[in-house]
């Protein structure tokens, strides 16, 4: 392990395709599926927009994780978003997940381990949730290059029950570090 930790403060999942997802006591992480009895979990894409492109695309988003930090981040311009609210999986504290390698494998609970494929590319769902807030998570660097903040996607490698308070623990790949692009 490379000692990258943090803890999951939430679990959510939805059998229906809504935008938000309702908290949960525990969820289930299926190998190469995703989370049991969510609409996302598939082995290829699960997303409306995507499977109109290509529904045999593989599905790298079977499990999206936020940082509960960007909740307070969004707080302080005046908007009130809870776990769940923005269609994660899971909900994290403690863990720099933006500043993951590509590949890093997250170690979640007891036995769940998830690799993470990219970042989550924001849609106009979240401006339609709360009018204002697709531009507070998503926003441009000095440079002006694209900065996303909100979550990353992952894939499931180790299935297992993960639940609040569960420990993360970052396992970052071999070689060069590649950052995280969209998915």
């Amino acid at each position: 392990m490379d000692g990258a930790r943090g803890t999951v403060t939430a679990v959510s999942s939805n059998g229906e395709y809504a935008f938000t997802k309702p908290n949960r006591d525990s969820i289930t992480l299926l190998p190469g599926l995703g989370v049991a009895g969510d609409v996302h979990a598939g082995v290829t894409v699960k997303h409306r927009s995507r499977v109109a492109q290509d529904p045999t695309q593989p599905n790298l988003r079977q499990v999206h994780l936020i940082h509960g930090e960007l909740f307070g981040e969004v707080a302080e311009k005046g908007f009130e978003v809870a776990p769940g609210q923005l269609g994660e999986n899971v909900t994290t504290a403690g863990i720099d997940l933006l500043g993951l390698p590509t590949g890093t494998l997250l170690h979640i609970g007891a036995e769940a381990v998830v690799e993470v494929t990219g970042l989550r590319n924001p849609c106009l769902q979240i401006e339609a949730f709360q009018q204002g807030l697709l531009k507070q998570v998503v926003g441009r660097d000095a440079d002006g290059a694209i900065v996303r903040k909100a979550g990353i996607m992952s894939v499931v490698r180790t299935g297992g029950e993960i639940r609040p308070g569960d420990t993360i623990t970052a396992e970052f790949p071999e070689g060069p570090h590649r950052p995280l692009e969209r998915v």
